[in-house]
């Protein structure tokens, strides 16, 4: 899969898709931002218009024409990733894209709309290039027969075989109350092969920091140069270069709170182990020759005597000194009874 920059796990892309208008010139700028911003991968999407939607539908047909870059351009633009030490991804949505796409790319995405088109997602495996495969609108059954269509092509061709699956709501934008970031956790359930992610069309970072803490380990958040570039919808729902630069910079601070999740003392802790800690004490002025029982011991901070679990040490012991109350009980004021 994609590498991360400084060893952090949580992979970041900004999904460029189509805001680049058919610009060659603004999709070089949005890869030069996208990299200013700190993601981890750009990604596009590449498509030949009548194979993506009807041409009965004429209007889309010159809105995509118009939003079109060639494969030449594409391999620009990985070329141009790649020398700012990003990955580069796109999604194809159809046949012949996905067959160029993998020559190019890092990762061949696969958009929610096309989880059930098998014949596509076939074609992607092919490439035996790792694979991100969005889930929004399918259920368990179709996630999990896009998962067993991308892994019989790779057990057939012994090729390929890294496969993220990204929860996504396919809205623009979703709805807080809509998320449902625990699918993020049902996801690791269900598919614990499969790295899991989460595609963020909710505006601003809460949802992904959420998703992170769920255990997503890729986030794609849409990225434009400006909100108000044209009329284009994607414009206006996406994370501007300095949304994004402050996206990233939750999901890394998001990061750093989690932690490894290791179970012990964190350095912070270290100076305060021993006042928190208790330590065995005379329960009451106790005269030397006394021999201990239960009533004559307590248990007070600061640590560093006897701690709570070891009065076996004490009880039973004749104390060789006298002892006011609450002061420590140690080993070497006490002697065997007998």
């Amino acid at each position: 899969m994609l590498k991360v920059k400084g060893g952090r796990r949580t992979r970041v892309i900004a999904e460029i898709g189509n805001n680049h208008e058919g610009d060659i010139g603004v999709a070089r700028e949005l890869v030069q931002a996208a990299a200013a911003a700190g993601v981890d991968a750009v990604k596009f999407q590449t498509f030949v218009p009548e194979n993506y939607t009807t041409v009965l539908d004429r209007d889309r047909q010159a809105r995509l024409r118009g939003f079109q870059l060639s494969f030449d351009q594409f391999a620009e633009l990985a070329e141009l990733a790649h020398g700012l030490d990003l990955g580069f991804i796109s999604t194809p949505l159809d046949l012949d894209s996905a067959r160029f796409l993998g020559g190019i790319v890092d990762a061949i995405k696969i958009a929610s709309g096309d989880n059930t088109f098998y014949p596509l997602i076939a074609c992607a495996a092919e490439s035996g290039k790792p694979m991100i495969v969005s889930t929004g609108i399918a259920d368990e059954a179709q996630i999990a027969k896009a998962v067993g269509c991308a892994r019989a092509v790779w057990a057939r061709t012994g090729a390929g075989g890294d496969l993220t699956l990204l929860h996504c709501v396919v809205s623009y934008p979703a709805a807080p109350d809509q998320a449902n970031l625990a699918a993020v956790g049902t996801l690791r359930a269900r598919f614990p092969e499969e790295r899991i992610g989460y595609s963020d069309h909710t505006i601003g970072a809460e949802a992904a920091c959420l998703a992170v803490a769920l255990g997503a380990e890729v986030l794609e958040k849409h990225f434009t140069l400006d909100n108000n570039y044209s009329d284009f919808r994607d414009h206006q729902v996406s994370a501007d270069p300095d949304a994004m630069r402050a996206f990233v910079d939750a999901v890394r601070r998001t990061e750093n709170m989690l932690g490894d999740g290791a179970l012990g003392t964190m350095p912070c802790e270290e100076e305060n182990i021993t006042p928190v800690r208790r330590s065995l004490c005379a329960a009451r002025d106790l005269p030397a020759g006394v021999v201990l029982g239960p009533d004559d011991v307590n248990w007070v901070r600061p640590g560093g005597g006897i701690p709570p679990g070891g009065e076996a040490a004490a009880l039973g012991k004749r104390l060789m000194r006298a002892l006011a109350q609450g002061e420590m009980v140690v080993g070497r004021d006490l002697q065997p009874a007998d």
